[in-house]
């Protein structure tokens, strides 16, 4: 199949943004640097803008220096706490795929060395 049907474009109103998740968040520090982003009432977390765009390029660099490249992929395994969202920006940064694992599961429904088929 030809790349050309690889995708669907729907409606054209409102046109679609044409920026990555990256650049939105390089555009929300810039423009609301200071007001808060995320809140996590149960960790006691509140980052701005500022704090959680610093906080994903630093963690964008660490995946690449790694070894990690552009168009791999990363597997995370976590409820829901700012962490997650911090891996969510910091993959997009750094051009990987996140992959978001169900944390209601048990290891074995997750070993990566199984070799069952189903």
């Amino acid at each position: 199949m030809s790349d050309e049907f690889s995708h669907v474009i729907g409606a054209a109103e409102p046109p679609l943004l044409g920026g990555t998740i990256g650049q939105a968040l390089d555009a929300a520090a810039a423009r609301w640097g200071e007001r808060e982003a995320l809140v996590s009432a149960h960790q006691s977390i509140r980052w701005t803008w500022r704090e959680l765009h610093a906080r994903a390029e630093a963690f964008a660099a660490g995946l690449l220096s790694l070894g990690l490249e552009p168009g791999d992929r990363v597997g995370i395994w976590s409820p829901n706490k700012a962490e997650w969202t911090l891996v969510q920006f910091a993959a997009a940064k750094a051009g990987l795929m996140l992959v978001t694992i169900n944390p209601a599961y048990r290891l074995s429904e997750v070993d990566t060395r199984s070799t069952r088929s189903g």
